[in-house]
């Protein structure tokens, strides 16, 4: 019998059906449907909804020079902590950075103060000057261990940092290790496939990574997670700010009004 025989014959049967007989099938369905064995293998569409532990806070750790923080961090920050439901997000200026030159770096202060005049009224901004507290160079590890003690277990840290970074964390002291502390945010961009950052974990991480592809997210055998995260592209970048002021063009609108006239008025990155 075809399918349309079959539903006609089905419409047959339940016409001819008395009250009783109909309750009875409802409730045979309902019982199937709450007996119906649960879609392990269903995942979370987006990092927001996925379960939390009780009383646990969602951490964002944003590294960088911000030298100086221009409206690209601050926008890719907001879509982040909106999309992980995140508590706060931390951004940490680098004190020495180990794989940039310091020719044309601003000393720690004035780049801490910037990210504070950036940030302020945001409540779920903050910002940490942990890494000029340290002797020496300031290495990702060390500060991940920091928070990671600082917050205790209930934590769950996410680190965030941009595709190019990423791509060279293999050149990072101890990088294996990070990823054993903190789920990974990294920022993506267009050009990048899946395929060569799923080859790049597989081959520096762990061969027995799985890949989600609704959440662009790569699961480690230990539990946390690298998601890719694509964010509003901006073309902004504090190299162009650095190079604009020594060309004597304005950078109005690529950065904070506040941080504008901080640099005006102490003539920073002129010619």
């Amino acid at each position: 019998m075809g399918r349309e025989g079959a539903d006609r014959a089905k419409g047959v049967r339940r016409e001819t059906e008395s009250p009783e007989q109909k309750n009875v099938r409802r409730l045979a369905f309902g019982v199937r449907r709450l007996t119906a064995a649960p879609d392990l293998d269903r995942k979370p569409r987006t990092p927001n909804s996925e379960l939390r532990t009780p009383n646990s806070k969602r951490i964002g750790l944003f590294g960088g020079t911000f030298n100086p923080i221009h409206l690209g961090h601050l926008r890719a920050g907001i879509e982040i902590q909106e999309a992980f439901s995140l508590d706060q997000v931390l951004f940490i200026p680098t004190a020495i950075p180990p794989h940039k030159k310091t020719l044309n770096l601003l000393p720690f202060g004035h780049r801490l103060k910037m990210v504070r005049l950036a940030i302020a009224g945001r409540p779920f901004f903050k910002t940490s000057e942990v890494e000029k507290k340290r002797k020496g160079k300031s290495y990702s590890i060390q500060t991940l261990r920091f928070f990671k003690k600082a917050y205790g277990v209930q934590a769950e840290l996410y680190f965030i940092l941009g595709m190019d970074a990423f791509l060279e964390i293999n050149t990072w002291k101890e990088y294996q290790e990070l990823f054993r502390l903190s789920h990974f945010v990294v920022m993506d961009r267009p050009g990048y496939r899946r395929s060569h950052i799923k080859g790049f974990l597989q081959q520096e991480i762990s061969p027995d990574i799985v890949f989600y592809p609704r959440e662009n997210r790569f699961l480690l055998p230990w539990g946390f997670s690298v998601y890719l995260f694509p964010i509003t592209l901006m073309d902004i970048s504090s190299t162009r700010i650095r190079t604009l002021r020594q060309k004597n063009r304005s950078i109005r609108y690529l950065v904070p009004e506040k941080i504008e006239e901080y640099i005006l008025e102490k003539d920073f990155y002129a010619p």
